[in-house]
């Protein structure tokens, strides 16, 4: 990675029924703030449409230079940064990402709760596993600028399907841990960061 350039912008994508306000976004948003004032730094609501979703990340980042730009996306977020990776040729960064979304989701179909605001329902519409499907990039073009975290004992996803899918790419096997990788500022975080190279 030494001879790629500091990543001057960072995109970081929340994953299903999560927000801007989860653990692990406000961490690194707190360290970017803090330790790496020049780095641009987006992380939005993603709309319960994948399509939606997708449109909204693809229209913001449009202006951004892709050779200095990352990514970083948690579980149904990494599965939508691997889609912004393929697209820009950018690094990115995945956080036990979902692999198989469109098969894993169908049974949350319906009235779903946000995590961080148990007031804000949103409804999960049976197209959007079609939008889901639509969004699956295949094998990566670029898999040496992909780092995929990834905890055997996450509770969600199958550790096994998540190494699986990013041959090539670097990974990081985590004996134990969670889906919500509950130590990521200790254990994790300065490997990311230096993996992306913030400016």
């Amino acid at each position: 990675m030494n001879s790629a350039p500091p990543v001057t912008h960072l995109l970081y994508l929340h994953g299903f029924r999560s927000s801007p306000q989860s653990n692990k976004a406000r961490l690194m948003a707190q360290h970017i703030a803090r330790e790496h004032p020049a780095t641009t730094w987006w992380c939005p609501q993603l709309p319960p449409s994948p399509k939606a979703a997708i449109e909204l990340v693809m229209s913001g980042i449009a202006g951004w230079p892709q050779e200095s730009m990352g990514v970083v996306g948690s579980s149904l977020g990494g599965f939508y940064a691997t889609y912004v990776a393929q697209k820009t040729g950018c690094r990115a960064v995945l956080l036990n990402p979902a692999v198989h979304p469109a098969r894993d989701l169908a049974s949350y179909i319906g009235d779903q709760v946000a995590w961080h605001d148990p007031s804000e329902h949103f409804y999960f519409r049976p197209e959007y596993i079609d939008e889901l499907r639509a969004l699956d990039v295949g094998p990566l073009a670029r898999p040496e600028r992909v780092f995929a975290v990834i905890a055997k004992g996450d509770e969600v996803l199958d550790w096994r399907e998540m190494s699986g899918r990013y041959p090539g790419s670097r990974q990081k096997i985590i004996e134990g841990e969670d889906h919500a990788l509950s130590d990521f500022e200790r254990s994790h975080l300065g490997e990311v960061l230096a993996f992306l190279d913030p400016a």
